[in-house]
């Protein structure tokens, strides 16, 4: 008995080519993408009717649609298959960047954005950056993959993640070395002065020089040390603590050691619920309320008390709070606090030995912890932050809180 030869599904096959150099892309292993692409070809020539099944399916137009849909419907990269100009096929990935009413319309319709649709009329393997293209802030690549006759696919990749790192990264450089500068040029201009010939004999104007350089070069020691513990902290983020502490026991510690210093005595702790059990890294909470204590005796009034409780919320969250009773801040800061060097008043917090850093390490101390900050003000009459850390249950061993 004769079987009838069947053909070859070049389609297919080229159909799993380019799914399979969408999963490399996507950022899949080539293992399991050589996997799903060999299975797949094994599928398609099982499948593969007798030739005269494929030409009444043909004639149908149902082979081609059906099996690019099936192809890249699963794809995370998003992908559009267009005849001519026309957009025929869009992946889910496509749709929900681009909208569902993207399919049948033309391309040029479609990408909207003049970058985006120059690719059109480029030629294969062309690819273009356009910013904008989802959002104010968003930017993409796209590239051009020649099929067969009129019909070629779009590959869209999401760029935008990368753009927002290298801007950060850019920015932090900028203002840290903007930061650096200022005290910088004042310790090299005093120093200058007073080993020139002509400087100020008079002991009173050469201790005033003096001071000014050691408090310009503490400063940047401030500064360089934040930047380094905010390196050390952003490194070990995705590290969760496997320590538990007892908070209450650790804000205890800290708020006496604080209040025991000159001009810091107001400092107060107001309340602590005993075996407040955290999972944590000691020295970084410890860092964190110290932080917290810092900003509320540099922003708050000087004759009212910093208090600083820690509790148990009904939820099952450890809580620790520190509040002050001063000038409070504008409401349009509040959303900006974390961000790195930001300041509500810069002359005052120069002024007070603030690095701007302190509330950014205080945010990835926080997250590193699984919790949550949350900032509240009222001007004229005080802030509070409030850190919300997961509580851990209450026959886990406890780790004795030592100063580092």
């Amino acid at each position: 008995m004769m079987f009838a030869k069947r053909p070859l599904p070049f389609g297919g096959i080229l159909l799993a080519l380019i799914a399979g150099a969408a999963m490399l892309a996507a950022g899949s292993s080539i293992w399991l993408t050589m996997g799903v692409v060999a299975l797949w070809l094994g599928t398609l020539w099982l499948t593969t009717p007798e030739p005269q099944v494929i030409d009444a399916r043909v004639d149908a137009g149902e082979v081609s649609r059906d099996a690019i849909h099936e192809t890249i419907e699963p794809v995370g990269l998003p992908l559009l298959l267009l005849d001519g100009n026309r957009v025929v096929e869009a992946n889910a990935a496509a749709r929900s960047a681009l909208g569902e009413h993207i399919l049948g319309q033309d391309a040029r319709i479609a990408l909207r954005h003049p970058e985006a649709v120059r690719l059109v009329d480029m030629a294969d393997g062309a690819s273009v950056s356009v910013p904008g293209f989802t959002g104010p802030r968003s930017l993409w690549q796209l590239t051009r993959r020649g099929l067969s006759g009129q019909r070629w696919i779009i590959e869209l990749s999401d760029r935008t993640g990368e753009s927002d790192v290298s801007r950060a990264h850019t920015d932090f450089v900028a203002n840290a070395s903007h930061e650096l500068r200022t005290p910088l040029a004042a310790v090299i201009g005093y120093a200058e002065t007073l080993g020139d010939a002509d400087a100020p004999t008079d002991a009173e104007t050469r201790n005033r020089f003096v001071g000014i350089i050691d408090r310009e070069a503490r400063r940047m020691l401030s500064l360089v040390e934040d930047l380094m513990t905010l390196s050390h902290v952003e490194a070990e983020k995705h590290e969760r603590p496997t320590e538990t502490i007892d908070l209450a026991q650790l804000a205890a510690r800290v708020v006496a050691e604080v209040s025991s210093l000159k001009g810091k005595e107001r400092v107060v702790l107001a309340a602590a619920e005993p075996e407040t059990m955290v999972r944590a890294e000691p020295a970084q909470l410890e860092q964190l309320l110290r932080n917290l204590i810092d900003n509320a005796l540099k922003y708050g009034s000087d004759d009212q008390p910093v208090a600083v409780s820690v509790s148990r919320t009904g939820d099952g969250r450890a809580g620790l709070l520190v509040a002050d009773r001063g000038p409070g801040i504008p409401a349009h800061h509040l959303p900006h606090l974390t961000r790195r060097f930001y300041r509500t008043d810069p002359g005052r917090s120069r002024a007070s030995g603030g690095t701007g850093l302190g509330l950014a390490i205080v945010k990835h101390i926080v997250e590193r912890h699984g919790g949550t900050l949350d900032i509240t003000s009222v001007v004229n009459q005080g802030t509070e932050v409030a850190v919300l850390l997961p509580l851990q249950r209450q026959n886990a061993a406890v780790s004795p809180v030592v100063k580092t």
